[in-house]
């Protein structure tokens, strides 16, 4: 937690950045080849914050070649586990130090109230390295079962080259679930930050070679998808690819994977998540607060946002009620104001895409119960309401397209079946949550549903020990937890005659 910051104290300490613009390769901060830059405006008030390196193929190509030469020289893939271990928790202690010009960067980038970006995301970024650091040196091999006159060996050894693409609403912990197992595993990584929030990763890469890291082990290349996101996944000498982000671009990276040298490809795509909410519920007052902070929180730019409300029709109007006025005590703010609950959307195109979204809505006959409108808390700036639609129909679009925005829609069931039904009629399924008091009910709801994530009686729940990732086209792999360390190795069976 950082101390108690007044907005005038973190808009002094933003007067006073030095902003991390160009491209980070081999251990160097340099220009795009090109020498082409691209603005990053802020969403708070669309302010230009500075130019970056506008990454291409060229860009691209100089860092996986960094990549490569450092993979193979084998002072980071062959370090023994321990020494990795140190290096990651001499990182840790950096994030620590710079947390607060981290968080702030994250929030002047996307948006995001600074005290989420500070005591939220931070936290979690440096609890990612801090665990995965820890980790790295209990990861034991296999010995298979053998007679006495042979030898079976299972060991993990690094891919190679990781590309890494991760998304703008939270860019440097996505980063740090990619970047903490692939480091930790020995791999050398090129990583693309979206073009929207380059800003963090940027400066994090610095921090990574002063924590002795050496070159070429983590580069950083600045730009925009089809520029510098397909090269980087199409790439001949990458051996994995990792991705954060919509599922439309996921399917694409597959496509890139298949069609370059059949790279390994884990994909963390989209969502819309149910959040089903029985007439049993063991407090509806809470359950209310959740559902409302469940979209509503990061301004509803989250895969796993609990966008479609499924509530037992018995007390529907009573708990709609409940959220709505929960959700009204979350307008958006300035988000340097300390208690912001929301923030600014990430940019104009999003925004103009959320405000589409709940113009279809409503013309397609949903009820909007609350907001529904852009707003101006900061001149300039990119704020829409938080938004309610009750009657939503499953077949009605805002029901079934994410929209990654403060919009929640309310659909009644009648019985168990029904909601299960409704909450699986979906593309997607990376997270659900169930709310009962029937214990027997929630293991069997909780079963049911086809998704990466149940969380019961409360959203959100997990930490770095339990793995993360979606059903059907909400993805592969997982992120978090031992079980992300399968994305960055392979798996070796080595097989000994002891015989004389």
């Amino acid at each position: 937690m950082s101390t108690a910051r007044t907005r005038t104290d973190w808009e002094a300490m933003a007067a006073g950045l030095s902003l991390r613009t160009q491209a980070f390769i081999d251990g160097k901060y340099v220009d795009a080849a090109d020498g082409r830059t691209f603005d990053c405006t802020s969403p708070i008030d669309g302010r230009v914050l500075g130019q970056v390196a506008r990454g291409g193929q060229a860009d691209i190509d100089r860092a996986v070649r960094a990549a490569r030469r450092s993979f193979e020289a084998g002072h980071w893939s062959r370090a023994r586990p321990v020494k990795r271990k140190k290096t990651l928790q001499k990182l840790v202690a950096l994030i620590e130090r710079h947390a607060d010009e981290l968080a702030l960067l994250e929030t002047l980038d996307m948006g995001k109230p600074i005290d989420d970006a500070r005591n939220v995301d931070l936290a979690a970024t440096i609890r990612c390295f801090s665990w995965t650091a820890e980790a790295l040196d209990k990861v034991y091999g296999e010995v298979a079962p053998t007679g006495e006159d042979e030898l079976g060996l299972v060991t993990r050894e690094p891919l190679g080259v990781v590309g890494a693409i991760v998304p703008w609403n939270f860019p440097l912990l996505m980063a740090a679930w990619k970047l903490a197992p692939a480091l930790a595993t020995g791999n050398s990584v090129v990583l693309k930050p979206s073009e929207k929030s380059p800003l963090s990763v940027l400066r994090l890469a610095e921090l990574v070679a002063e924590a002795g890291i050496p070159d070429g082990v983590f580069n950083v290349v600045p730009g925009f998808g089809q520029e510098a996101g397909e090269p980087l996944a199409l790439h001949m000498d990458v051996d994995g690819l990792v991705f954060t982000g919509s599922t439309a671009v996921g399917k694409r990276l597959l496509q890139c994977a298949g069609l370059s040298n059949m790279k390994r490809a884990y994909m963390e795509c989209g969502g819309k998540s149910p959040n089903i909410v029985f007439a049993d519920a063991p407090d509806l007052a809470k359950a209310a607060e959740a559902a409302a902070v469940g979209i509503f929180y990061n301004q509803g730019e989250v895969c796993t946002a609990a966008s479609r409300l499924l509530v037992d029709r018995s007390i529907k109007d009573e708990f709609v009620a409940r959220v709505v006025e929960a959700g009204r005590k979350m307008q958006p703010r300035h988000p340097l104001e300390p208690g912001a609950p929301m923030g600014a959307l990430v940019d104009e195109s999003q925004t103009k895409r959320v405000l589409d979204y709940i113009a279809k809505g409503q013309a397609e006959g949903a009820k909007l119960a609350l907001g529904g409108k852009r707003i101006s808390p900061v001149d300039g700036g990119c704020y829409v309401e938080p938004t309610v639609f009750d009657e939503v129909r499953p077949e009605h679009t805002i029901s079934r397209e994410e929209i990654f925005g403060p919009v929640l829609s309310v659909i009644p069931f009648d019985n168990e079946a029904q909601a299960l039904r409704i909450a699986n009629d979906t593309e997607y399924g990376l997270a659900a949550g169930v709310w009962t008091a029937n214990l027997a009910r929630a293991h069997r709801v909780a079963r049911g549903l086809r998704a990466g994530s149940v969380w019961v009686n409360y959203w959100d729940g997990g930490d770095m020990t339990a793995p993360f990732g979606g059903y059907k086209q909400s993805g592969n792999g997982r992120d978090k937890s031992l079980h992300a360390f399968d994305k960055y190795t392979e798996i070796k069976a080595t097989w000994i005659n002891l015989a004389d």
